[in-house]
């Protein structure tokens, strides 16, 4: 049975999550379905990637102090100025407004550890960030990935290589960049800690990470 990990993690770190695990073969899919790799030999089989210098543009204009992070596949991040520690991994390479629009990248990541998600909320509404797709985490975090691209639509992709269909697949989380892969699936399943709109979009929702709400529901079929 195929285990694919479909995370908000660059490759690089979604690594050794696949090594911890004992997951010996790809793919996995990577930076909220911006990233699908597969592995070994690891090889980049979709990598979308957009322009970010409206979306940049429009952050430094109306929030300064906000923090910006893109992604280098593979590598690490550049950044405008230093995440607090542990947010990221990788090489770290501080660049300035242009030279972080420079080029098109598969993600934006925004972060003020003096804000709420729901300031985020708002932040992202006020921006008007059309023609990207944003995840707002439990902390004052968004990820904007480039239009269409989600968790689901990474793993639409890796399903066709596997000969099965979304309606095969069990997938189980607890974000709001969960929402669409938990609506795709077969079978979607919340985490008992996830946000009340993702419960609400999900067929069932179990238990807690601390009440091992993932076993639960792994040995209802297992």
């Amino acid at each position: 049975m195929p285990v694919v990990l479909s995370t908000g993690r660059s490759w690089h770190s979604t690594l050794p999550v696949i090594e911890q695990l004992g997951l010996t073969s790809g793919p996995a899919v990577c930076s909220n379905g911006a990233v699908v790799v597969d592995f070994p030999p690891e090889r980049i089989v979709r990598a979308v990637t957009f322009d970010p210098r409206t979306v940049i543009e429009k952050v430094t204009a109306y929030s300064p102090e906000t923090l910006i992070a893109v992604e280098e596949i593979g590598r690490g991040y550049r950044l405008s100025g230093h995440f607090p520690e542990g947010d990221l991994s990788g090489a770290m390479a501080i660049e300035d407004v242009e030279e972080l629009s420079s080029r098109p990248v598969t993600r934006i990541i925004l972060r003020d550890p003096a804000r709420s998600d729901r300031d985020f909320v708002a932040l992202a509404e006020q921006l008007g960030l059309h023609g990207v797709q944003y995840y707002v985490g439990y902390s004052a975090w968004l990820d904007i990935a480039p239009e269409g691209v989600t968790k689901a639509a990474g793993l639409d992709e890796v399903v066709l290589g596997l000969g099965v269909t979304a309606g095969d697949v069990l997938a189980v989380g607890d974000g709001r960049n969960d929402a669409e892969m938990l609506a795709w699936a077969g079978r979607g399943v919340a985490m008992g800690q996830a946000p009340p709109e993702v419960q609400q979009v999900a067929d069932a929702v179990t238990g807690s990470f601390d009440d091992l709400g993932l076993v639960t529901e792994l040995r209802r079929w297992f």
